[in-house]
């Protein structure tokens, strides 16, 4: 035998080592575990023989414990590059079947790289997380492995699209860098996200918790709002990955360019005015008014479980990717409230990083009363939105259905801040408040004197008439010019898009400055 021959049966023998992990016994157990391993799970998000590896005989560096003895080729996470939808994107995979997933300084290094090279490339990120957290043999060395990564990720943010996938434990330190990516998936029964786990937990606070109770897929879905995406198994979350990669940009210069829809792009919205109730105090679904609109009613809603008050998500118009904002009236009248406000802001943050236009629809009485909100910082937070609409130079578009009162009016993308197209259908009402509200305190001594004549609720009713007459329509805002047009239900496609189309070419100029201050 040759020496190449030799050579190329070493490098065959290193590869298979490599690919076997922690060996058939783990890969068995992740198996019963109804878990894939990380090279499974590459092999489903990438278009089929299109990956390509990278650092796959990296080992790690540690010689305490006697981890010296201990050394798997890979050290626990698989990385490199491949294409989804024919387009190229950076990616890793923690290979729980080694050391537990845990990352050490040679397993931050790989990832590192790979990050790196999406970023200089302009190519999304995609991470595989199922890791057991900070190596502990390798103390301060696996902490600053983390801090390189998370250094990384601010430096890539808003650069290109980062996409962190929860495939198994995710605990401690390692769950900031998927706090600082754009979007979160999780899967129903096997992700974990938390700082401290339940046995910290029952040590230090006496409190007794499950893992999913704490840290799960439906509790970060409803409650906290960690994650943005939850699916039933590791192969749905993964195409659940491809999906929302097909709908954005692959960085912040990429012309997202438009697709074919067999949609006609002028057609009419005739389900729309079936959708919205006789009166203003009836709730409705917005989702179906927003699937009427886009190109065959398809919208991949981010966020479903959380602040279910507003709706944000993806679809497209007439081809063109579009981020979809609307107030939701089916679940608390469509109030903006704390998570609503962080939920929508977060979300046209990111359409305006990724130059994605946006398309809001207002249905909105006001901002949620009550004290809980305000010692929650109702101000603060609610101001977060006002903020990432003003601060979105991508092209805005708004339709108010119904109601838009007080300052939430002015809070989802009103004129006033910039929004680029207006428009409202006849059944809108834009005042400073609701109609009941606003005679009880303009009329306060009509009413009085009214109810002295025990002809009150004759006055109330020719009161109630005369302010929607004057105030509780669209005209008003029309005449001033807050409003660009009243338009017919089922108008709104045509409307949009023709827009979206005039709109293409805009840019706008704000001062110079090195960042702004959110109100964070």
């Amino acid at each position: 035998m040759s020496t190449l021959e030799q050579q190329l049966r070493k490098l065959a023998d290193k590869t298979l080592a490599s690919e076997l992990g922690g060996g058939a016994e783990r890969i068995a157990k992740q198996h019963s575990a109804g878990k894939m391993t990380a090279r499974e799970r590459i092999d489903t998000l990438l278009d089929p023989g299109s990956f390509i590896e990278l650092d796959r005989f990296v080992t790690h560096r540690c010689t305490d414990f006697e981890m010296a003895s201990q050394k798997i080729l890979g050290d626990g996470v698989v990385t490199g590059y491949g294409k989804v939808n024919g387009k190229i994107v950076y990616v890793f995979s923690q290979d729980f079947t080694v050391f537990g997933g845990s990352l050490s300084g040679a397993h931050a290094s790989k990832i590192c790289k790979v990050m790196d090279l999406a970023l200089k490339t302009g190519c999304p990120l995609i991470g595989l997380n199922d890791s057991g957290g900070a190596r502990i043999q390798e103390g301060v060395e696996s902490l600053g492995g983390y801090a390189e990564i998370f250094w990384r990720n601010v430096q890539s943010s808003g650069v290109i699209p980062q996409i962190s996938v929860i495939l198994g434990p995710c605990a401690g330190g390692a769950v900031y860098s998927p706090a600082m990516t754009d979007f979160v998936f999780m899967v129903e029964g096997s992700s974990y996200l938390f700082v401290t786990g339940p046995d910290v937990i029952k040590t230090v606070t006496h409190e007794e918790v499950t893992k999913e109770v704490l840290g799960g897929a439906e509790t970060h879905a409803e409650k906290s709002g960690v994650t943005h995406f939850v699916y039933p198994s590791e192969k749905t979350c993964i195409e659940g990955v491809r999906r929302l990669l097909s709908l954005i940009p692959h960085n912040n210069l990429d012309a997202l360019g438009a697709t074919v829809s067999a949609d006609p792009v002028d057609r009419d919205c005739l389900n729309i005015s079936k959708i919205m109730p006789d009166t203003s105090a009836k709730p409705y679904d917005m989702r179906l008014v927003i699937s009427d609109c886009v190109d065959d009613g398809e919208f991949l809603e981010v966020q479903p479980e959380y602040a279910k008050n507003i709706i944000v998500g993806f679809s497209r118009l007439g081809g063109r990717t579009i981020g979809v904002v609307g107030n939701q009236p089916a679940h608390l009248a469509g109030c903006l409230d704390i998570s609503a406000s962080m939920k929508a802001a977060r979300f046209v943050r990111f359409c305006d990083a990724f130059n994605i236009p946006l398309v809001t629809f207002v249905d909105v009485p006001g901002f949620l009363p009550g004290v809980a909100q305000e010692y929650g910082g109702i101000i603060k937070h609610g101001a977060k939105l006002l903020y990432a609409f003003s601060e979105a130079t991508v092209p805005k578009l708004t339709v108010i259905t119904r109601k838009a009162y007080g300052g939430a009016y002015d809070v989802m993308s009103s004129k006033h801040i910039r929004a680029d197209f207006n428009f409202a259908y006849p059944t809108a009402e834009i005042a400073v408040m609701g109609p009941e509200g606003a005679i009880n305190i303009l009329y306060r001594k009509e009413l009085a004197e009214a109810e002295k004549k025990e002809k009150l609720q004759e006055e109330r009713s020719r009161l109630l008439e005369q302010y929607k007459e004057t105030f509780a329509n669209p005209y008003k805002a029309a005449e001033l010019g807050y409003i660009d047009e009243v338009i017919k239900p089922e108008d709104t496609r045509r409307r949009l898009a023709m827009c979206l189309e005039a709109l293409e070419g805009k840019r706008e100029k704000r001062p110079s400055r090195k960042h702004g201050n959110i109100p964070l």
